[in-house]
């Protein structure tokens, strides 16, 4: 408990210090989106890739199997949750609450959370968790928005994804037991060790950009209520009954309670379908995951 209570102090201050710095105007809305492609694209998959380099066992190999498997059945629940929840709500707000609902924030937010609850093993088994996560995100998350699928750009997007390429790296020197030569390995560990810190930062960094109008939307809590408390309860019961470890069961059931990805807000604009609303999802779901996310940890641990 002590530890637990240790992380969440730290992610707060962490999430603290990202406000100030775009309170103070140290960093500015294009510097902050520079920070957030270093994350995704060189930080986080160093990440990945350090956590995969560890001795292979049978067990692992089942946890990870379940792990997917739990993954894309998560997935499944996601994509009937948002249509049978929101089916009632206009046009635009009902495409943004439906892709929040599919797409939440775990490979941003949940990665560092599950390394620091279950340490590299946790960071091992959220990236694997993710892959499935990731190809919705251009699938049915796309189409949701365009109304339209295209299989092939879809498929492409998600192979090529800076955090599935470093998976299939890391599966590939795990299982062959090959290493970097020292120099390499060092500089992945420095990288992959700033993930925590700076995934924190961006995360005030969008809190900052709040409003207090945004908390008088009653359907964006009605949101956050099944995003981060129902959906996540619905899964810790389901999960539950299957034999699995409490590891499996406790990280599949953080990584689904996630807040909304930021992409929410991202493709509403572009699809132009409320993005007010899409960034109003992203940032109350946000701010409210970060005491949602405390109980949660102690709950499963």
């Amino acid at each position: 408990m002590k530890e637990l209570v240790n992380l969440q102090c730290t992610i707060f201050l962490l999430v603290g210090i990202g406000y100030l710095l775009k309170k103070i105007k140290l960093v500015n809305q294009e510097s902050q989106k520079c920070i957030t492609d270093l994350v995704i694209n060189v930080i986080l998959p160093c990440n990945i890739v350090k956590a995969f380099c560890m001795e292979f066992t049978d067990q692992m190999g089942e946890e990870l199997a379940a792990v997917v498997l739990l993954s894309i059945a998560v997935q499944a629940v996601s994509v009937v949750y948002g249509k049978i929840m929101f089916r009632k709500e206009e046009e635009g707000r009902k495409k943004c609450l439906q892709y929040g609902t599919i797409c939440s924030n775990a490979g941003f937010l949940g990665t560092p959370i599950a390394e620091g609850i279950y340490g590299a093993y946790g960071l091992l088994l959220a990236s694997v968790f993710l892959i499935p996560l990731r190809i919705m995100m251009w699938t049915e998350g796309i189409s949701i928005f365009s109304g339209s699928k295209d299989p092939k750009s879809a498929l492409k997007k998600a192979v090529f994804h800076p955090c599935i390429l470093a998976c299939a790296i890391g599966l590939f020197l795990m299982l062959t037991g090959l290493r970097f030569p020292a120099p390499i390995a060092g500089m992945i560990s420095y990288l992959g060790a700033c993930n925590t810190a700076f995934s924190m930062l961006v995360i005030g960094m969008i809190l900052n950009s709040m409003e207090l109008k945004t908390f008088l939307d009653k359907t964006a809590w009605v949101y956050c209520i099944h995003r981060l408390i129902i959906m996540p309860l619905l899964i810790y019961v389901l999960v539950g009954f299957l034999p699995v470890s409490s590891t499996v069961r406790g990280l599949v059931v953080i990584l689904t309670a996630m807040p909304a990805g930021a992409t929410t807000s991202i493709l509403a604009a572009k699809y132009n379908m409320e993005p007010e609303f899409g960034t109003k999802l992203v940032i109350c779901s946000t701010l409210l995951s970060l005491p949602s996310l405390a109980v949660w940890s102690m709950i499963l641990n």
